[in-house]
């Protein structure tokens, strides 16, 4: 087979990167406007998203000391919005934006994990909010107020809740990521299972970025339940694993 001339493979980058710029636009113009319509919901009270925020802040009165500190708060707020309500149209122009690359029966699979990748991104936002967030914003709040009066500004505090839900959202795709990947046969049960004791050390690490406080406690209270994710997705594996030997045992072969 002849291979492709330089000027072919400049068009097929070229024509890459057009279509990544043109899934990237879509994306930003979803993103634009599902913010516009959140930072309206939210200013005119349809939506008390800021009094859900601020529940998890019992016991202070949240101040600003800037003369754009609320609006700069509404506009956070807003963004956070805007990305999870833009999720769907973000996750279709990936994968559409891959799917050439994919097999028919591998689009399959991504096609059916979609719905779980919004219902695991919804589920880790709600650990967060309603697991996490508490002991971190008592230990925060209460450490050294015999020292000073805690201020927190309103700025802060959505900028801190606002991270880690999204990221915590995050780290709850990983065991579909492991599913899907082994079911393209990117990784196999084995190899995640090698992998535990590095998962293990990433885990504490990321709980440490994750997390607002420094304490073990909270940091192990985002490290416990990841390790408990990797090892979801080490089971998902397994389950891929078996279904590829009943459908494809020629393929798993040359995998092991």
């Amino acid at each position: 087979m002849v291979g492709k001339l330089p000027e072919e493979k400049t068009i097929t980058l070229l024509s890459h990167l057009g279509e990544l710029r043109r899934r990237l636009i879509i994306s930003l113009i979803a993103v634009a406007v599902t913010t516009s319509a959140s930072f309206c919901l939210i200013y005119y009270k349809v939506v008390d998203v800021f009094g859900f925020l601020i529940s998890r802040a019992e016991g202070i009165d949240l101040i600003y000391t800037e003369l754009t500190g609320m609006i700069s708060a509404y506009c956070k707020v807003s963004v956070m919005c805007g990305v999870m309500l833009a999720l769907p149209i973000i996750i279709y122009e990936i994968v559409m934006f891959i799917r050439p690359a994919l097999l028919p029966r591998e689009k399959r699979y991504l096609y059916s994990l979609l719905p779980g990748v919004m219902l695991s991104f919804a589920a880790g936002v709600a650990f967060g909010f309603y697991v996490l967030l508490p002991p971190a914003m008592k230990f925060l709040i209460t450490f050294g107020a015999d020292v000073a009066l805690p201020m927190i500004t309103v700025g802060n505090y959505v900028s801190i809740v606002t991270r880690l839900l999204f990221a915590i959202g995050l780290c709850f795709e990983l065991p579909l990521l492991c599913y899907f990947l082994t079911k393209i046969g990117v990784v196999t049960p084995d190899k995640l299972a090698k992998y535990r004791k590095i998962a293990i050390v990433v885990a504490f690490i990321l709980g440490a970025i994750i997390t607002p406080t420094f304490d073990p406690i909270n940091q192990s209270m985002v490290a416990l339940p990841l390790i408990v994710l990797y090892e979801v997705g080490i089971i998902l594996s397994k389950v891929a694993m078996s279904s590829k030997k009943a459908t494809y045992p020629e393929e798993v072969g040359s995998e092991v």
